[in-house]
């Protein structure tokens, strides 16, 4: 029996990035950029709680990241895709980073993460990080 948790967001990345880049594939330079989107589309998955954010993601999806909340310090956010989806960066505390690709619903989920990260987190400032 765990603690239990209110999921948020819970699922892989947005698929406009998948379509946009397999467009992008059919010339040779972009065939790299393909093969990415691609691999996000099958293995990586992200899921966001009140008490912590998960990333599943790495090879097969054998690879896992989670963060609490009190360890967050700033988030930035980067929209892509004329906006419908967005890339954030989470640092902690310690001066590392998880970059979360092509959220779905980024505005929305940042709005959310940065709200429980400020009741967690005394350090943390909310109009800094935009």
């Amino acid at each position: 029996m765990g603690i239990r948790e209110e999921i948020y967001y819970e699922g892989g990345p947005h698929i406009g990035d998948l379509i946009l880049n397999l467009l992008i594939g059919l010339t040779v330079v972009g065939i790299p950029l393909t093969v990415g989107a691609i691999v996000r589309a099958l293995w990586l998955r992200f899921r966001i709680t009140d008490r912590r954010i998960s990333v599943m993601g790495g090879w097969m999806g054998r690879d896992r990241t989670d963060i609490i909340y009190s360890e967050v310090v700033k988030i930035v956010k980067v929209p892509r895709g004329l906006g419908l989806w967005g890339d954030m960066v989470v640092t902690m505390k310690n001066g590392s980073r998880l970059e979360m690709r092509a959220v779905p619903n980024f505005r929305q989920a940042y709005d959310y993460i940065s709200e429980k990260v400020a009741a967690k987190n005394p350090e943390y400032s909310a109009t800094a990080s935009k």
